[in-house]
């Protein structure tokens, strides 16, 4: 058989490729040893009577087991360019609290850390930047799902620059609704369950991890329409009964709006050759003992506004939610089996099965009990049965 031209060349440059392929060695780099403890601050400096929280900690390797590795025991203090200082209070976890500092607008301010092994840092003094009301948040259908947006204005034009926060509050179902409880004191029983020790409804919360800007510098009025926060899928339990989301805004000077969007490019936007590469971020606090130590975060003043939103999923279309678990099945096991034996003792009373209902005949007594695994029965494994102070039923 003869072969063209065309097809000749095809097989050459499988060959080579084949070639190539064969002389490729694995190239295993390096581990890095370089000891990367930087301080991470996280926060706003309320100048009203809201409280003033400072988180502090220390970035971790990605091969470390925790994940958190909060900075204790450091003096932290908020600093005017008059010379006033505000002393901020140890909450544990890191976490430093002032409330009510009532500070003077018209000055600036910083914030000064001093670390337990004596190290200095602190923060540029910044203006403050109080956000406007927010104007309202809304919800917009889509084939897939759900999109949050907010809108907001300043009628002075001055704010410009804005950053939204928010904490979502929803209620989750269990797969299966627990009527009965094991109740090991005094001694092993079975009881109904009461209402306030029901856990097939809870709420659960959670907190923005994405990074949302928005700005009206190229505007001639300082506004902000149809912003998007969030999308929920259709699939999501998130929107499978009742929704709340809490919408913080800060206002930002211009060289926050720029680090936060930096953080963003670099935190959210990567994952191709198209996407914005990853660059230095520019922070405003800095290590004064040693000004070579990179510091990450920055440093805000100013009060926020916040709105409330609820999505009933009675006026959505009639999506349906991906259940939280697979696999859930029920086992029934009797106070005494064809061999005698108690198989609820066997069984529930030594934890190895969860009851979530009664087995009886009609106007009989109990024989037995249904169970599953806790988590297909128990929602406060990843929420609240206790109703939040702030939680209403019906939109007002």
């Amino acid at each position: 058989m003869r072969l063209n031209g065309n097809f000749k060349f095809l097989i050459l440059m499988g060959m080579v490729v084949l070639a190539g392929l064969n002389c490729r060695k694995p190239y295993l780099p390096p581990a890095t040893k370089l000891d990367i403890n930087y301080l991470v601050v996280e926060g706003v400096i309320d100048p009203g009577n809201d409280s003033t929280i400072i988180k502090l900690s220390r970035t971790v390797k990605i091969s470390d087991k925790t994940s958190a590795n909060p900075e204790l025991n450091a003096a932290v203090t908020v600093e005017s360019d008059a010379g006033a200082t505000y002393p901020l209070a140890g909450a544990g976890d890191g976490r430093y609290i002032a409330t009510n500092l009532n500070l003077d607008i018209q000055h600036k301010y910083r914030l000064a850390i001093t670390t337990a092994d004596n190290r200095s840092y602190k923060s540029d003094l910044v203006e403050v930047k109080n956000s406007p009301p927010i104007d309202s948040a809304n919800y917009l259908l889509k084939n897939d799902g759900v999109r949050i947006n907010v809108n907001t204005h300043d009628p002075a034009n001055k704010t410009r620059y804005y950053r939204w926060a928010y904490t979502e509050t929803y209620i989750i179902h269990a797969i299966y609704n627990a009527s009965v409880e094991w109740v090991k004191e005094p001694h092993d029983t079975i009881v109904f369950r009461t209402a306030d020790h029901q856990i097939f409804m809870c709420w659960r919360n959670e907190n923005s991890s994405n990074i949302v800007l928005g700005s009206s510098s190229k505007l001639q009025q300082d506004v902000i329409t149809q912003n998007q926060l969030l999308s929920i899928p259709s699939t999501s339990e998130k929107i499978g009964d009742r929704y709340s989301i809490l919408v913080s805004q800060y206002a930002l000077t211009r060289e926050a709006f720029d680090y936060w969007g930096q953080l963003k490019k670099n935190s959210e936007q990567l994952g191709s050759i198209f996407d914005a590469q990853p660059s230095e971020l520019t922070s405003n606090i800095h290590c004064i003992s040693n000004p070579a130590e990179p510091v990450l975060g920055y440093v805000s003043v100013g009060t926020h506004t916040v709105y409330r939103l609820y999505v009933d999923s009675r006026k959505l279309p009639n999506w349906i939610p991906t259940p939280y678990t697979s696999g859930c099945f029920t086992t029934s096991y009797a106070l005494q089996n064809a061999s005698g034996q108690n198989d609820v003792k066997l069984f529930i009373f030594t934890g190895l099965a969860f009851p979530i209902g009664a087995v009886a005949p009609p106007g009989g007594p109990i024989t037995g009990y249904i169970t599953s695994t806790r988590e297909c029965a128990d929602c406060t494994l990843r929420g609240t049965n206790h109703r939040p102070a702030f939680w209403t039923d019906t939109d007002n």
